[in-house]
């Protein structure tokens, strides 16, 4: 990492839908916060337009989103599409949860970041975050 930034990342970390296992989400929001950033966590059921609304009222630098429903082929691409159109271009949009590898595939190609699998390391996601916003967001 070569830029540093003046001040913290900024993180939403959210469920949407009816998913309610939220225990690995408040895990991330925490392993998050203890690494430094300031992160913000909407709570259970959520909607994609309430996500990037937050988002935008926030500022933040990246979003989070926590999925164990197996509709992260429905969340996804709407959040996507809601970013654009409030032009959230330099936000990163990641997430984790039971998301099958051809489908990352799929999502990566629609402009979604790394998606994290059961098993990742804190450390992990913490570095992706941090190198992810240092190289994208110019402040």
């Amino acid at each position: 990492m070569s830029k540093v930034l003046n001040r913290p990342i900024r993180v939403l970390v959210a469920k949407v839908g009816l998913d309610g296992h939220d225990r690995g989400a408040k895990v991330i929001a925490t392993s998050l916060r203890d690494a430094g950033m300031e992160v913000i966590y909407t709570g259970l059921r959520q909607t994609p337009e309430m996500v990037v609304n937050t988002a935008l009222q926030e500022d933040v630098d990246a979003i989070g989103i926590s999925i164990l429903s197996g509709a992260h082929m429905t969340v996804f691409p709407k959040i996507i599409n809601f970013m654009k159109e409030k032009q959230l271009d330099d936000v990163l949009l990641t997430g984790g949860g039971i998301i099958p590898e051809a489908d990352r595939k799929k999502l990566a190609e629609m402009g979604v970041g790394e998606l994290f699998p059961p098993g990742t390391t804190m450390a992990s996601i913490v570095e992706y975050i941090q190198n992810w916003v240092i190289e994208n967001r110019n402040f």
